[in-house]
């Protein structure tokens, strides 16, 4: 009597090392992605010399493989500036910089409206005021306005008036766009002024809102 053909068996555990197969192509490539995105993340909390959240500046650049800081703070007195950059591999920047002016509040409304074809919306709280413009063909910028006097000024040169002015943009591409794009400008030109208020030893202290009015609540 000839012998019938022996049945195949399957493989054991062939669906659970599939699925362990799967994990790990799934981690591979999720690690491999991570390596693309990770250098915004890498950076300290608050960059530029602890001037500015990091968060800012994730929400506004594209992700990219490797990010670096930069901050600098130029001059005294009424030469007073500082600055901070934070830059991809992906060539995206996000720069500010503060500087003290000779400036009233309307002159400086008036200087950036001109150069914002005066599409711009304003919010202010705390005597501190912010503008960003609204122009969508330009590239978009913001601006926040703070007066100080430093301690160091001749008592005579403090009868002018005297003003942080913290200008924010970028330079590339951004991840943010619209009202979410200048709100991000914005909180990272007023955080660089809160920083740079110490730094310009103001004469009068103030104590700063924790941040701006949102500008999708602006009239």
């Amino acid at each position: 009597m000839s012998k019938g053909i022996p049945e195949r068996v399957a493989p054991q555990y062939t669906v659970k090392g599939f699925f362990i197969g799967l994990t790990i192509v799934g981690l591979i490539s999720g690690a491999f992605f991570l390596y693309f995105i990770k250098g915004l993340y890498l950076l300290p909390d608050k960059v530029c010399d602890g001037a500015v959240q990091r968060d800012i500046a994730i929400r506004t650049l594209p992700r990219a493989r490797a990010a670096e800081e930069w901050a600098d703070q130029g001059g005294t007195g009424r030469r007073f500036s500082f600055a901070c950059r934070v830059s991809t591999s992906g060539d995206s920047i996000i720069s500010g910089q503060v500087d003290l002016r000779e400036s009233s509040k309307a002159a400086w409304v008036d200087s950036y409206g001109s150069l914002a074809a005066d599409h711009v919306i304003r919010v202010s709280k705390d005597g501190v005021e912010a503008l960003a413009q609204m122009d969508s063909d330009t590239d978009s910028s913001a601006s926040v306005y703070v007066p100080c006097v430093p301690t160091k000024m001749k008592e005579g040169d403090a009868s002018h008036t005297y003003a942080l002015v913290a200008n924010a943009a970028v330079i590339g591409k951004s991840r943010a766009t619209g009202t979410e794009l200048r709100q991000a400008l914005t909180d990272f030109a007023y955080q660089l002024t809160k920083h740079a208020y110490k730094l310009a030893e103001c004469q009068d202290p103030r104590s700063f809102p924790e941040k701006l009015p949102r500008y999708e609540h602006a009239r």
